[in-house]
């Protein structure tokens, strides 16, 4: 092991890349400083500007607290592929964290579909509920179908839904099964349905696992893991649009079959 540590510095300086140092204690002091802060500032926006703002400049201040946001924690986004400009539009995406959601914010503001546990978190709930999330409250089939009737109304309205068919978040390695019920609204709308494939990696392209938001992990551990980070790239791939399907489970195998060839090719 002693043998393997001293060399580590010769390959490197041989190789001629620079490994990146964890942040020090006073950068994550600095990070998790910043992100408070900045919460704070979309808390006042949302509160106190947003009545009197057009939608357009909604839309602009969303993408721009988002980007801003995904900075100070020190996620570099990388987008790959065009957002569909044909409306309606269904974005479906594999759920790694609750950083997903700004990545997508940061590229196009868009409504998404959440569990109802969100609405309950402190600050970021209110946030995310002015901003346009539709909450669920998942096993009670009858909320279910309210949802899926206001997301119809809100797809045909020409406002962009996106939804994380898996259910829950994952580390990564892996996308687990989609469930169909959420894709209904995209049949009831006939809305375009666009498959959208997250991954994190650190600087040297492996899977960064300190990113994602799943087990038992508390939001504050979360937000410690990232920004303990040196630098998270997330990457945001925008595939082509599916064909049409003839139904909601067929449209889930669909979307999953590519993300998952997206991610983990053959």
């Amino acid at each position: 092991m002693r043998g393997r540590t001293a060399h580590a510095p010769i390959m490197a300086a041989m190789s001629g890349r620079r490994f990146p140092q964890p942040p020090s204690l006073l950068t994550r002091v600095a990070r998790f400083a910043g992100i408070s802060w900045h919460l704070a500032d979309g808390l006042l926006t949302v509160a106190c500007c947003f009545p009197f703002y057009s939608a357009a400049r909604r839309t602009a201040a969303i993408r721009r607290w988002s980007a801003l946001l995904l900075r100070r924690l020190g996620v570099c986004l990388h987008v790959e592929g065009e957002l569909h400009g044909g409306r309606p539009l269904m974005l479906v995406a594999n759920h790694v964290s609750w950083l997903d959601i700004f990545a997508v914010n940061a590229v196009q503001p868009v409504r998404f579909v959440a569990k109802s546990e969100i609405r309950r978190w402190p600050a970021i709930g209110w946030l995310c509920e002015k901003t346009g999330t539709l909450f669920i409250e998942r096993g009670r089939r009858a909320d279910a179908g309210r949802v899926n009737r206001l997301t119809a109304e809100a797809l045909r309205t020409g406002d962009v839904i996106a939804v994380f068919p898996e259910g829950t978040t994952s580390n990564g390695a892996q996308v687990l099964r989609f469930h169909s019920a959420l894709l209904q609204p995209a049949l009831l709308a006939d809305a375009v349905v666009q498959p959208v494939a997250f991954r994190f990696e650190r600087f040297d392209g492996s899977l960064c696992v300190e990113a994602a938001y799943d087990g038992d992990k508390s939001l504050l551990r979360s937000v410690c893991d990232i920004i303990s980070q040196p630098r998270i790239d997330a990457r945001l791939r925008l595939l082509p649009p599916l064909p049409a399907q003839a139904d909601r489970r067929a449209l889930a195998n669909a979307a999953h079959a590519a993300i998952v060839s997206r991610l983990q090719p053959p």
